[in-house]
């Protein structure tokens, strides 16, 4: 996937939740943050949805950025790391100032694909204005280790089960539902998104089954076999979409088409 491609993503589908609460009426300066997506406001500026360490998502406008001489056109690089300056206070703020602060390796080709899928989970299930200093520290390293290489789909489990821990929804893959009783690598269970895991019965047939081996290999990171380390994915799969309540993912339709064609 190219930076074109990308770059379709809607920006009317990323809109995510709407803020817990307003920003105090003056400027912050030189937070350190990342650009999640631009889209256009007008001839010459762009709307900048940011994910910064201390104030969380913040939706910003960027005046002038589109014209060749402005100084915010080359610091808005997505995946690198930039010093953010706003002040403001209604749902939408003035970006003063950004400026590159780098050093993360660039993203190319499926990794580029897979930063794409983590900015938009970020902007579809967090809420403006509220941090998450411990989620914007796994996004930081999720970046650090895709830029250098590292196993892509252990990083994406990894980021997706921090995300969702961290709007509300841990999960427990170490225990039955609603029991002390410790899930066993032979068992296999299907998986209830409000409740956990539950053994199958010998008459079952559900629509997902999941091994015992495959939810403790997601509680550690690390999986032994191609087929635990898919059936991990679908699991996460199955857990996202039921807080997006319906929303679709852009990134996962352009990699459908990908491999169509």
């Amino acid at each position: 996937m190219d930076l074109a491609e990308a770059n379709n993503l809607e920006a009317a589908g990323m809109a995510g939740p709407p803020a817990k609460s307003r920003a105090p009426a003056r400027r912050h300066e030189h937070q350190r943050g990342y650009v999640l997506h631009t889209y256009p406001y007008s001839e010459t500026s762009l709307i900048v949805e940011t994910y910064t360490r201390e104030h969380g998502r913040v939706p910003m406008v960027a005046k002038g950025a589109k014209r060749p001489g402005s100084a915010l056109r080359g610091a808005l690089m997505q995946f690198q790391p930039v010093a953010f300056s706003w002040s403001g206070k209604n749902d939408l703020r003035s970006l003063t100032q950004a400026e590159w602060i780098g050093g993360l390796p660039g993203l190319a080709g499926d990794a580029l694909f897979c930063g794409f899928y983590l900015n938009e989970l970020l902007l579809k299930l967090l809420a403006r204005d509220d941090a998450h200093e411990r989620l914007f520290d796994c996004y930081e390293a999720a970046l650090l280790a895709l830029g250098g290489g590292g196993e892509e789909a252990g990083v994406l489990r990894g980021f997706e089960r921090e995300l969702l821990r961290e709007i509300g929804y841990a999960l427990n893959l170490t225990h039955e539902a609603d029991s002390s009783i410790a899930i066993v690598a032979e068992g296999r269970y299907v998986y209830h998104p409000e409740r956990g895991a539950r053994r199958l019965e010998a008459r079952e047939h559900p629509d997902f089954e999941i091994s015992g081996r495959t939810l403790l290999e997601l509680d550690t990171g690390v999986y032994s076999t191609p087929q635990t380390a898919m059936q991990a994915k679908l699991l996460m799969r199955l857990l996202l979409n039921h807080q997006l309540n319906g929303r679709a993912l852009a990134t996962r339709q352009i990699f459908t088409e990908l491999q169509q064609l």
